[in-house]
């Protein structure tokens, strides 16, 4: 038997209430979801794997930059369309071998910027497509980023793309206040720290605006927060504004002290302490982003093998065993990528445990 008896469909991409109620469970439980930016389908498999194996739901999400790299970095991207094709391609890939893995996945887009809308607009536009025939967007969900913008403008752009979201029971997730550091493009690295750190009023008006359209979303409330990994004492984390957000909104809406009325992220969570994470989870967070660990992970595979292999690997035959020796099997792709799914997915094994997703999910598959 499953442990989430709650949804309707308990392997591969999950939508619509399923990705709600997963996210009822994980904030009454207090564990959060991570969600790994994939940018191939190598990067893809290491993130399943790990997740099949210690018993978790996973989120699978794709940034515009990681997109375009699916489409293939020979395209031309300048009116975004390779990031549009790249992304459908992703989200196809993903739906296709998910359910082998036997667990729920939740997939997701990251950042869009206000000057990457086109981007956005033309994954609804396949979200929409792929509704007519399946009755479900082909995402789970997607992520406006508008925190560049005034609060009043990022507020009412979501108002206006959360009602065509709604109605394929789509979730949002969206950013106010300002993530530091930078990444894919993102680049706040001389924000001002005072836009590090929103307001309990801010989140609360971003509740009051989304509420009425649809339960389905989510806020990014920056906490200090910042992408990438940076030395101890640059970054100062406050997670315990979470809980200030929670109560100022329960307040607002006449709930008993201690309720959580909000869906929170935690943006920027590389090279975060296991205090800070379990903080935050304990005040409603539950999905935690995870690309820059990752990446160098998946990194440290490769690597770590051409090291010791780089013998084998100077020509397409002759090594130290002999001149006449081929060493297809060391040069070989699939085994040095594969070196890569290993490390990269015992870097999300390590998160699972942390944001203590791991053994949250038990299906009877046997893979």
């Amino acid at each position: 038997m499953s442990t989430f008896d709650f949804l309707s469909r308990k392997s591969g991409v999950i939508v619509g209430d399923d990705v709600r109620k997963l996210f009822e469970y994980a904030r009454e439980r207090k564990f959060a979801i991570p969600s790994i930016n994939v940018t191939s389908s190598s990067t893809a498999v290491a993130v399943l794997e790990a997740a099949r194996d210690n018993k978790s739901p996973v989120m699978l999400q794709v940034s515009q930059g990681g997109a375009a790299f699916f489409q293939g970095k020979g395209v031309n991207n300048k009116d975004l369309s390779a990031s549009v094709t790249g992304s459908i391609a992703a989200a196809l890939l993903i739906r296709t071998i998910a359910p082998s893995y036997g667990i729920p996945v939740i997939l997701h887009t990251d950042h869009c910027q206000k000057k990457w809308l086109p981007w956005f607009d033309g994954m609804l536009d396949a979200d929409e497509e792929y509704f007519k025939t399946h009755g479900e967007p082909l995402f789970s969900s997607h992520m406006l980023d508008l925190s560049e913008e005034t609060d009043d403008e990022n507020i009412a752009i979501c108002v206006k793309y959360f009602k065509r979201m709604t109605k394929m029971n789509q979730w949002l997730e969206m950013e106010i206040g300002i993530t530091g550091g930078e990444e894919d493009g993102v680049n706040n690295e001389n924000a001002d720290k005072d836009s590090l750190y929103t307001s309990p009023e801010t989140v609360f008006a971003v509740h009051k605006a989304l509420a009425p359209i649809s339960p389905n979303f989510a806020i990014a409330a920056a906490f200090g927060n910042v992408h990438g990994v940076y030395k101890p004492g640059n970054v100062e984390l406050r997670p315990s504004i979470l809980g200030e957000h929670q109560a100022y909104a329960a307040q607002q809406l006449g709930l008993k002290n201690g309720s959580k009325p909000l869906f929170l992220v935690f943006h920027g969570g590389s090279g975060s302490s296991q205090q800070e994470f379990n903080t935050a989870i304990n005040h409603g967070v539950v999905k935690v982003n995870l690309d820059t660990d990752c990446q160098y992970a998946y990194t440290i595979g490769s690597r770590d093998y051409i090291l010791k292999n780089k013998d084998y690997l100077q020509s397409m035959v002759g090594n130290p065993q002999g001149a006449d020796k081929p060493n297809k099997k060391y040069f070989d792709p699939r085994v040095w990528i594969r070196e890569s799914e290993k490390t990269m997915s015992g870097r999300v094994k390590e998160a699972l445990e942390v944001f203590h997703a791991a053994g949250t999910f038990k299906s009877e598959s046997k893979l």
